[in-house]
């Protein structure tokens, strides 16, 4: 039983349950914030294609901040403050989430306008594709580890 517990303090203290939680917090992020544009631009009647975009892109952007954040500081623990270093994982990390907002467009643009699925439903099920691109790009490019020779080391 002993042996149970230490794999499960082990897992909760893992880069994956950190990244799942902060995920699992961006998601609310994202989500709240895509509510709560959607609201602000439709006056509660039903949206456009354009109002979706629009209120999805509003919610890109609130977490992605939120995102950068947690991320770096507490996902994969890059402390580094040299401005060249935060320039580079904010420039790739805004790349990459540009990345998966397009996909993520795509998806709701299919989901919304060809399939008739409800925004809000379609936003949920593009969150786990999105969370699943994220991190892979978060952890192969973006806060990778780099020694001192400047070659890549896992992270």
């Amino acid at each position: 039983m002993s042996g149970l517990i230490d794999k499960i303090k082990d897992f909760i203290k893992s880069e994956v349950f950190r990244y799942l939680f902060f995920g699992g917090l961006t998601t609310i992020v994202s989500l709240g914030s895509y509510y709560l544009a959607a609201l602000a631009i439709s006056g509660g009647d039903e949206m456009t294609s354009l109002q979706v975009q629009a209120a999805n892109i509003i919610s890109w952007v609130f977490a992605v901040s939120f995102a950068y954040i947690t991320n770096k500081l507490w996902v994969f623990n890059s402390r580094s403050c040299d401005l060249n270093v935060i320039l580079r994982e904010v420039t790739s990390f805004v790349s990459a989430r540009i990345f998966s907002l397009a996909v993520e467009a795509g998806w709701l643009f299919l989901s919304v306008e060809l399939m008739g699925i409800n925004d809000f439903a379609a936003k949920v099920i593009g969150q786990f594709v999105v969370v699943v691109l994220n991190y892979i790009f978060s952890k192969l490019f973006i806060f990778k580890k780099t020694n001192i020779g400047g070659n890549d080391v896992e992270g």
